[in-house]
């Protein structure tokens, strides 16, 4: 019997491991991914500033893996009729079990010139390339625009700035003051990062540029507040935050077009640009033809398989739609493992007219959201926001946890050490 788990992101992995534990030994666990490699996925903005945390955040699947065979190659069609999958060179893998966790796009949404001249940041490629453009920027003395103000779009918009007064000023560090709060987890999203449900929204805030540099950064948003869907007190904290790092935050800003050289607003406003960020949504994976899978919340698409992470439009137990993020895709994996453990078990053992096993139902309930700006970072935990180095200190963490989570201690102590700025081989943690 074959189990075939499509995708390495977040949820290809965790759903991977679980298998690995859960199933007998006898049942193939075969994964299937275009690159070999498993990248955490909320570091990847960070490339933008440090490119050494590309060595950080990128695993080889081998490693990673006790048993599950891993199969290089891009899925380019997904037939739940068939049990079948086809790759982009023609091979069809047959499957008793399978679970889509192809991870998302970015969404262009056919804004004319958005997908042809926008740089989107969802891989480490797309960092460097963000890199390189604006290092050319921040000698020109150019401007640097980030198009959709999700938590994506945030971070982002917070690197570049940074990376701008690093370039003014070499011994700029972060001089937030501490805040002494005790807080308890809270797991970091994903580029999908809109919560499940739009709350209200503040009062349209206030722009203002207030870092020195060689660089406009400018984070345009259509909605009438940055980190749209989540809480005022959030909401309130991130623009602050993005004005205090010198970013020109500008929402009710619907982009409409981009050329070459210019985004245009749906206004009529035209702004120039030299280096020019697009996270300004999420879409299905190119097997799923660009679309989100909708799926119960048992994670179930069809009799055989399953979707998991941000591949799927899943809504939960209790009716809500879940988030695309990382904690989403990881939390959904425990249950897609429990429920696939009981297909195997029911398709080895079934006799005719028996009924099918009952599924477990996913529940999700977020312990707390974080985004990182620059050199700070801004957690929500309950109804609690926190700043300052408590939360740079607890974002440090939630990302060593990850890596630590999945073996790579070294690599989470390199993550650590960069995302508070120590010295190379020491051994301080947050």
């Amino acid at each position: 019997m074959r189990v075939l788990v499509l995708g390495a992101g977040y949820a290809g992995v965790a759903l991977t491991r679980k298998l690995e534990r859960t199933l007998d030994d006898d049942v193939d666990i075969v994964v299937v991914d275009d690159t070999g490699t498993h990248v955490v996925q909320h570091e990847v903005h960070r490339v933008i500033r440090k490119p050494t945390v590309a060595d950080h955040i990128t695993l080889g699947l081998d490693e990673l893996f006790d048993r599950a065979e891993v199969r290089e190659g891009t899925v380019v069609d997904v037939d739940t009729d068939a049990n079948e999958v086809t790759l982009d060179d023609d091979t069809v893998l047959a499957y008793d079990v399978g679970a889509v966790c192809l991870g998302s796009e970015t969404a262009y949404y056919d804004l004319p010139g958005v997908r042809e001249h926008a740089i989107p940041c969802k891989r480490v490629g797309h960092a460097e390339r963000i890199r390189e453009s604006v290092h050319d920027a921040i000698d020109t003395g150019g401007r640097a625009i980030v198009g959709g103000a999700g938590l994506s779009g945030v971070q982002v918009a917070g690197e570049l700035a940074a990376l701008r007064d690093e370039h003014a000023d070499p011994s700029t560090t972060d001089d937030t003051d501490p805040v002494e709060v005790s807080v308890g987890d809270a797991t970091e999203h994903a580029e999908g990062d809109d919560p499940a449900t739009d709350g209200a929204t503040p009062e349209e805030p206030t722009t203002d540029q207030s870092a020195a540099g060689d660089l406009d950064v400018t984070v345009l948003e259509m909605r009438p507040a940055v980190a749209p869907g989540f809480p005022e007190n959030f909401q309130a904290a991130v623009h602050d935050a993005l004005v205090d790092a010198g970013v020109d935050v500008r929402t009710n800003a619907a982009v409409a077009e981009a050329t070459a050289d210019a985004v245009v607003l749906d206004d009529g406003t035209r702004i120039e640009y030299d280096t020019f960020v697009w996270t300004g949504g999420i879409a299905g994976p190119a097997a799923t033809d660009g679309d989100r899978v909708d799926a119960r919340a048992d994670l179930r698409v069809d009799g055989d398989t399953f979707v998991v992470g941000d591949a799927g439009r899943v809504v939960d137990a209790d009716g809500d739609a879940v988030p695309a993020s990382a904690q989403s895709a990881i939390r959904e994996a425990r249950v897609a493992a429990a429920n696939v453990a009981k297909v195997v078990d029911h398709r080895r053992t079934d006799e005719a007219g028996s009924f099918e096993p009952r599924m477990d139902r996913f529940e999700f309930d977020s312990p707390g959201w974080l985004v990182s700006i620059g050199n700070g970072a801004v957690a929500q935990v309950g109804p609690t926001v926190i700043t300052g180095r408590a939360a740079v200190a607890l974002k440090a963490t939630v990302g060593a946890g990850y890596l630590s989570g999945v073996g790579e201690l070294q690599k989470a102590t390199d993550l650590v050490n960069d995302e508070l700025d120590l010295d190379p081989g020491t051994d301080q943690t947050p």
